[in-house]
């Protein structure tokens, strides 16, 4: 891929995790109505602040890859967070199914961006 196309896709992603990091802080997006099932879910991870740390991760991340310093480490760290938001829309609230998949792809377009530096992890 071209390589200014891959970094204006970098730079979404950092401004997407960030917007939603900030988001789990500031509540400036509104919530929409949850299923039982999924509200419960997300109480107990909230209750146990699994959702700061997640805010952290992705805060972080999304700095990392907006200043393009230490952008392949947080892309590594960020994937769980990625595969876990589509698992979570997928079983427990497909309706916002689509920014979840959003995240992971311009995640794994991220890595792809920086597999020179996973040689030596692989």
């Amino acid at each position: 891929m071209n390589s200014k196309v891959l970094m204006v896709l970098r730079i979404l992603l950092g401004l997407f995790v960030l917007t939603f990091g900030l988001n789990k802080f500031l509540h400036f997006i509104p919530f929409g109505e949850m299923a039982p099932e999924a509200g419960a879910y997300f109480g107990a991870l909230a209750s146990a602040k699994v959702i700061t740390l997640v805010a952290i991760v992705e805060i972080a991340a999304g700095l990392a890859l907006l200043l393009n310093k230490y952008g392949a480490l947080m892309s590594v760290i960020l994937m769980s967070v990625s595969v876990n938001a589509v698992l979570f829309h997928a079983t427990l609230a497909p309706e916002g199914i689509g920014p979840a998949v959003a995240l992971l792809i311009l995640n794994i377009i991220a890595l792809y961006n920086y597999k020179d530096s996973y040689k030596g992890m692989l």
